[in-house]
């Protein structure tokens, strides 16, 4: 998606430890206009696939998910990392660990809205090793739901995640793909 891949390169910053920093248009800052065209090519990406609902995980990967199910005509689901007062039964739960915040967090979906017919899309703004996308694929092997595959807006293609989740026979379509963030800068992978 060239619209995103101009914007990474303008404003992400590549910062030590192979992390590409885009809070000025994605994760802290959201650029509206670019998280609908995100959600119009996710739809054209996955327009037949019989999807009943979208998954996501708090908190970075609701802009492009929201987007997405506003397109699909779909109820977004984001998994939530914290313990919430209202929402402390009858969860579906997961450990995910964050690389980059060296923390694992504890993910859960509430039972209440998930459907055993679910077809489930997974949005997230990230791929590098996949924890977030298979704390997402152990809920729904707990619920017994299929999945459609996993929408991801930018993939480090350097790091393992992408091709383990492909070896596990789940599709990932990703809108950017990186091929490296040596030297500080980055360089998408060539098609």
């Amino acid at each position: 998606m060239k619209e995103l891949e101009e914007k990474i390169k303008e404003y992400g910053i590549v910062l030590p430890g192979n992390v590409l920093k885009v809070d000025a248009f994605l994760n802290h800052q959201v650029d509206p206009q670019l998280m609908l065209h995100i959600g119009q090519e996710f739809t054209k990406l996955f327009a037949n696939e019989g999807i009943t609902k979208i998954w996501t995980v708090e908190s970075s990967g609701i802009a492009p998910a929201v987007m997405t199910g506003l397109e699909m005509n779909l109820p977004v689901i984001f998994a939530r990392k914290h313990k919430s007062l209202t929402l402390n039964q009858n969860m579906y739960t997961a450990d995910v660990y964050s690389y980059t915040k060296k923390t694992t967090n504890r993910i859960s979906i509430s039972k209440k809205y998930v459907d055993a017919n679910d077809k489930i899309l997974m949005i997230d703004d990230f791929l590098a090793n996949g924890q977030a996308v298979e704390g997402l694929l152990e809920i729904a092997d707990q619920a017994g739901v299929q999945v459609a595959g996993a929408g991801i807006v930018i993939e480090k293609s350097f790091q393992p995640g992408a091709g383990e989740l492909k070896e596990r026979g789940i599709r990932v379509e990703s809108l950017a793909r990186i091929q490296s963030l040596s030297d500080n800068k980055v360089e998408f992978v060539k098609d």
